[in-house]
């Protein structure tokens, strides 16, 4: 008898697939299913491409890459012995080397959309969802500001999704609180105003439209439709323990309380 795929306990965003080990394929997944969305509400003058961005890191944190298929580690750890690094001829006054290991460079490739004009294939507006690396100091995120600057300095529209509650934020101007996520839709010809969702660990997480050229009809996106489906899909219901502690960052105390009661049924099993 085939079980039907379980929904997240939780309303919205869920907090236990920020954990290194599912990330990256719900990252993938994810940015694919709002593509998916996307492209049905498209007139023929657009089309929307999934594009890559690949740069090198030395970044020490392998617990970054954990489950990241996209990550591919040149040289980790060395297979030379001491002994070999050793020449056993060398009088004893010789000090003998030790063995150490060296940072090596990764190569990272980190997804994220496009809606292009057809006829001209110019980019009209880019979809980036943030991971972790983005959101910590180091290449990672470099590359992602370097970027996002020449985005914000031109004619391109952007949607940024932080789904993270991990990391520090990218820069905005005026933001009255913050939450644990975020998603901001920036006009091009409104900057440099723009528009931010914020949206707690409570909460559903938003509709929110895509822009296109202006004055044309703009897309909508149901993020929590769309993250329903992922979830659902990927059968994280069976995948996650909800039995272990929320990943960290520490939630405060009315999270935490929230969370106990929303997870207590699930955690008596």
């Amino acid at each position: 008898m085939e079980v039907s795929p379980m929904p997240s306990p939780f309303p919205g965003m869920d907090p236990y697939l920020e954990q290194a080990v599912f990330w990256s394929s719900f990252h993938s997944r994810l940015i694919v299913a709002i593509a998916d969305v996307i492209e049905p509400q498209l007139s023929s003058q657009y089309y929307v491409e999934v594009e890559t961005r690949t740069y090198q890191s030395d970044d020490s944190d392998d617990s970054l890459l954990i489950g990241v298929p996209d990550a591919v580690i040149f040289a980790s750890k060395s297979d030379i012995t001491s002994e070999q690094l050793t020449d056993n001829s060398s009088v004893a006054t010789q000090s003998r080397p030790e063995l150490v290991i060296l940072p090596m460079p990764v190569s990272v490739n980190e997804r994220y959309l496009e809606v292009r004009e057809m006829v001209t294939d110019d980019v009209v507006t880019v979809i980036e969802l943030l991971s972790p690396k983005n959101k910590r100091a180091g290449d990672g995120r470099t590359a992602y500001e370097k970027k996002r600057r020449a985005i914000l300095g031109s004619a391109t529209n952007l949607i940024e999704l932080d789904l993270l509650r991990a990391g520090k934020p990218m820069e905005i101007r005026g933001m009255q609180s913050t939450t644990a996520y975020r998603i901001l839709v920036s006009r091009s010809h409104q900057r440099p105003a723009a528009e931010l969702y914020r949206v707690s660990l409570q909460q559903q997480l938003p509709t929110f439209p895509i822009p296109l050229k202006l004055n044309q009809v703009e897309p909508l996106v149901n993020l929590q439709e769309v993250f329903n489906g992922v979830y659902e899909r990927a059968r994280y219901a069976t995948r996650i323990d909800y039995h272990q502690p929320v990943p960290s960052p520490a939630l405060s105390k009315q999270d935490e309380q929230w969370v106990k009661a929303l997870l207590s049924p699930i955690r008596v099993i």
